[in-house]
């Protein structure tokens, strides 16, 4: 196989993460999903909740203006406390492309979001795949899951604008932007078929 490293992006719902897990299995490579946040809370020395705090979030501008002016206080603190003594948006985006790049160092790799599709864009050895579903297939999923009444509709329209909000900020790009994929597909409700094509895709013939 040509590719060492495989990113997934999805829409919440979709069956993405599940994919992802389903083909990391398969080809019995590492899987980059809440494992990135278990790596950070370690590296940051933070709790894993702190750091799902900022997972795939965009920020308001208060929280930039408050965070900028907080990184300005230390710096001119004395002694400076340094990043590795700071925790907010900043850390969280530079650990994660540190954790991502290192993933790709690697290789052997299924990475879940993050912006590993912006992260590594133009690397011709990492496959790039965009998971969706439709509307209604994706609210039946999520309410089989969560037994807790919740506005289903409301969560994936705010967890799917949330995500694109991030790759914008962050990166620039354009969440749904097909040239930053190789394959956008939807897994409608079979996920393990959805997950065969994308290995197939990556694979061919071979």
């Amino acid at each position: 196989m040509k590719y060492k490293v495989l990113t997934i992006s999805r829409e919440f719902g979709s069956g993405g993460a599940r994919i992802a897990s389903t083909i990391a299995g398969w080809l019995n490579w590492k899987l980059l999903d809440q494992e990135i946040i278990e790596a950070i809370a370690r590296t940051a020395k933070v709790d894993n909740k702190i750091v799902s705090h900022y997972d795939e979030r965009a920020q308001s501008w208060l929280q930039r203006l408050k965070e900028e002016t907080i990184r300005g206080f230390d710096m001119l603190s004395e002694p400076p406390l340094g990043d590795e003594n700071i925790f907010d948006t900043y850390a969280m985006i530079e650990l994660t492309r540190r954790i991502i790049e290192g993933a790709y160092s690697l290789g052997n790799t299924v990475i879940v979001g993050r912006g590993g599709q912006c992260i590594l864009d133009g690397k011709p050895d990492v496959f790039q795949v965009f998971v969706y579903a439709p509307f209604q297939d994706r609210v039946r999923r999520l309410r089989a899951r969560m037994p807790t009444p919740i506005n289903v509709e409301h969560q994936l329209r705010m967890i799917d604008e949330e995500r694109a909000k991030y790759i914008h900020q962050r990166f620039g790009s354009n969440w749904r932007d097909t040239h930053l994929y190789n394959l956008m597909l939807s897994s409608d409700e079979d996920e393990d078929k959805t997950a065969r094509i994308i290995l197939y895709a990556m694979s061919g013939a071979e």
